[in-house]
């Protein structure tokens, strides 16, 4: 049966960008951009499962959002390369925070080794995060979006690295990237009618703690990373909320009659 988005022009502004009532998980939630997101959703009035690879890091971001707005916050330990631990995320989001509305898969890595020096390891674990995670979260995200009858909306944090190329020593990241953005596409296709949207979001490279300890950790790798996070068209680096704001756009009614597409968040930098 195919279930129709609602016509949501006769509400307010308010209204539109309101998250209220409504159940987000977001991965890779402990810090930069994921940290950033959870904290503009639950602005927005959404209840937040903040899921992460690192338990202290996703326990105390859901501590910093319970501090804004007492029981909005629940954090899990989640690896999303393992089917068994999103499907627990899942589960553990539609009991405590009583369904599922938003979920977006924002966890990536991005080592930088050069390709000819490239391991097929390394390769897989790439592929493992930024690609089979997106699929994982987003199927776990629809079936159960599906069971609840009332749609709901999957944002998958892709990257400019998923339009072009880029700095040398990112050949898995830019491959797994631009099979992010294909995975956006048919998701939105098969998952539409279940009135369940599906959007991307393609962030430059902004300074986050996990880029810049990229960049500091490995010194021969530094100046690949380093290079691709300069000044912008617009004048100026992005920050995590740059990119927060574009998501919550995505997440709310705001975005209803979208779905499929890739927004870069990007100061043009692929112009």
């Amino acid at each position: 049966m195919q279930v129709s988005v609602p016509d949501v022009s006769s509400r307010s502004l308010a209204e539109l960008i309101s998250l209220s009532g409504r159940r987000a998980v977001v991965t890779g939630a402990g810090r930069g951009l994921g940290r950033a997101i959870a904290r503009r959703l639950a602005e927005a009035g959404a209840d937040v499962l903040v899921a992460d690879i690192e338990p202290e890091l996703a326990a105390t971001a859901a501590e910093g959002l319970n501090a804004l707005r007492p029981g909005c916050a629940v954090a899990a330990h989640v690896d999303v390369s393992d089917a068994g631990s999103v499907i627990a995320a899942a589960d553990l989001a539609v009991r405590e925070l009583g369904g599922l509305d938003i979920w977006v898969n924002n966890a990536g890595i991005f080592p930088s080794v050069r390709a000819l020096e490239m391991s097929d390891t390394t390769w897989d674990e790439v592929f493992a995060v930024n690609t089979r995670g997106v699929f994982l979260g987003s199927r776990e995200a629809a079936r159960r979006m599906r069971e609840g009858g009332g749609g709901g909306v999957i944002v998958n944090v892709v990257s400019t690295a998923g339009f072009r190329g880029t700095a040398p020593g990112l050949a898995a990241y830019v491959g797994s990237k631009h099979a992010a953005r294909g995975v956006t596409r048919q998701l939105a296709l098969e998952f539409a009618p279940f009135g369940i949207r599906v959007l991307g979001v393609a962030p430059t490279y902004v300074p986050t703690e996990g880029n810049m300890a990229a960049a500091t950790g490995d010194p021969a790798a530094a100046g690949d990373i380093v290079s691709v996070m300069q000044p912008s068209r617009l004048g100026r680096l992005g920050v995590p909320d740059d990119i927060a704001r574009v998501v919550l756009f995505c997440a709310s009614d705001l975005s209803a009659f979208m779905t499929g597409s890739t927004l870069l968040a990007d100061a043009g930098e692929t112009i």
